[in-house]
C-alpha cells in the first residue's frame, strides 16, 4: 500500500521541546494516572509505557455501533507470545473506558479476536502479520505493536523508541479500512501519521 507522510505543522514528526502541546499534556496526564493507578514506580519500564499505551489508545478511539454493542466489556487483547510479564494486567486492573470494565485476554489466533476492541500483535507473530491484519481489518480491532514497520505494513498505531523514549505512529488510512475514528487529540501526539496518496 503506497503511503504518503502527512506533514501539517502538528503532525511531522515533533522536536522534544515542542511536543507539550495542550493535547500532549492532556494524553501524558492519561499516562501518570494509569502508572499511579497501578502503583508504579515514577520512572517506568519500557513495558509499563507500552501498557499504559495500550489502556489509555481505547479512549481516543471510536469503534463501530455493532461492535459497542457486541460484549458488556473493553477487551484488550494480546496475541502471541505476551511481553508484558503481567504488567499490563496490572495497568488495566479495576479501569473502565466508556463505562465498560477492560478485561485482558490472551489469545493464539486473531479469528479468537471477535470480542476484542484493541489488539497487541506480538513480534512472534511476524511471519504471520499480513493474515493477522487481514481479519483484524474484517473485525475492526484497533491494531497495536511495537513490531518494527507495523504502521507501514498495515497495522493501525506502531509503538517505536525515539530518544529513549517510547513515542507511536499512526496509519490512518488502515484506521478508516477498520471503520475507526481515531480522535484528533491522539493524532496531534503520534510522531508520524502515515495516509494514502489523494489528489489534494
Amino acid at each position: 500500500m503506497k503511503l504518503a507522510h502527512r506533514t501539517g505543522s502538528r503532525i511531522r514528526s515533533p522536536q522534544p521541546e515542542r511536543i507539550l502541546s495542550k493535547s500532549a499534556c492532556v494524553f501524558l496526564v492519561l499516562l501518570l494516572t494509569a502508572f499511579q493507578s497501578a502503583g508504579q514506580e515514577p520512572r517506568p519500564s519500557e513495558s509499563q509505557v507500552e501498557a499504559a499505551y495500550l489502556y489509555n489508545f481505547g479512549k481516543f478511539v471510536t469503534f463501530p455501533p455493532n461492535r459497542s454493542a457486541n460484549s458488556d466489556s473493553f477487551q484488550i487483547c494480546v496475541l502471541g507470545k505476551d511481553p508484558f510479564e503481567g504488567i499490563l494486567a496490572a495497568t488495566v486492573r479495576g479501569e473502565s473506558i466508556n463505562g465498560k470494565k477492560i478485561s485482558l485476554q490472551r489469545i493464539s489466533s486473531v479469528q479468537q479476536g471477535q470480542d476484542c476492541s484493541i489488539l497487541f500483535v506480538s513480534s512472534s507473530e511476524e511471519g504471520r502479520l499480513p493474515a493477522i491484519l487481514s481479519t483484524a481489518q474484517r473485525l475492526s480491532l484497533l491494531t497495536v505493536s511495537d513490531m518494527k514497520n507495523f504502521a507501514e505494513r498495515g497495522g493501525v498505531i506502531e509503538l517505536v523508541r525515539q530518544q529513549d523514549r517510547i513515542r507511536f505512529e499512526v496509519n490512518l488510512t488502515a484506521a478508516q479500512e477498520s471503520h475507526l475514528a481515531l480522535s484528533s487529540e491522539l493524532l496531534k501526539v503520534a510522531i508520524r501519521v502515515l495516509q494514502k496518496n489523494s489528489n489534494r
